[in-house]
């Protein structure tokens, strides 16, 4: 399949009303002309929560009720910072996926625009704009350590406050994922495939909008 654009996407409507909110607080807005999200971690979370346990790759997200096992997702996601942000923030919003009934289980490809190369950061961060993990086996950390060269992250040429298309198209084992229609992840899932919801992923000290939320099943599509 080639980029952004080619699937006989659906579009998926996003309000406050047909959300489940974990560990989030979820406004409609609208953006750009356009219905929108905003999703950010709750303040009980943001306030007193434990990274790795509250927070940092953890079911923190706006569930949408949809249901895909293969597919390909489409969002337009536009990031900043919330005040009072740790300095570790970067920004982090993006897809998850395969969501199980009770969160124990899911996939996310997510964005840390503070890492994109529209933001000039520090050499040892270039690679680390676009993430890839398994929830809960294998948080970014854990990848990073056993896995720094498998492809679960990545560069793009992203930055704050600035909207970009992320595109993650999972069939069985296999993850690809692009930002702007440019291809930035090309790697093997680590859940394996199963049905599950879709999701509006945020972290700590994030403030994500999100729009024009599209799916393509597999079985229709591809």
């Amino acid at each position: 399949m080639d980029s952004l654009g080619t699937p006989p996407y659906r579009a998926v409507p996003l309000h406050t009303n047909t959300v489940t909110a974990a560990s989030v607080v979820v406004e409609d807005r609208v953006a750009a002309g356009r219905d929108a999200l905003n999703v950010r971690l709750s303040e009980e979370i943001e306030a007193h929560g434990r990274p790795g346990i509250d927070f940092v790759d953890q079911p923190t997200f706006a569930v949408i009720p949809v249901v895909v096992e293969n597919a390909r997702v489409s969002v337009d996601i536009l990031s900043r910072l919330r005040p009072g942000a740790p300095d570790f923030a970067r920004g982090f919003a993006g897809l998850a996926f395969r969501i199980n009934d009770d969160f124990s289980r899911f996939e996310s490809v997510y964005l840390r625009p503070l890492n994109g190369s529209l933001e000039s950061p520090p050499p040892e961060r270039v690679g680390r704009a676009v993430q890839y993990f398994a929830y809960p086996d294998w948080p970014f950390d854990r990848l990073r350590e056993q896995r720094p060269n498998a492809g679960y992250e990545a560069a793009a040429d992203i930055g704050l406050d600035t909207w970009h298309t992320l595109e993650v198209d999972v069939v069985d084992d296999k993850v690809d994922a692009w930002v702007d229609g440019k291809e930035v992840l090309h790697t093997g899932g680590l859940a394996g495939a199963r049905p599950g919801r879709l999701g509006l992923f945020v972290d700590i000290g994030t403030d994500a909008t999100f729009s024009r939320l599209r799916v393509a099943p597999h079985s229709d599509c591809c």
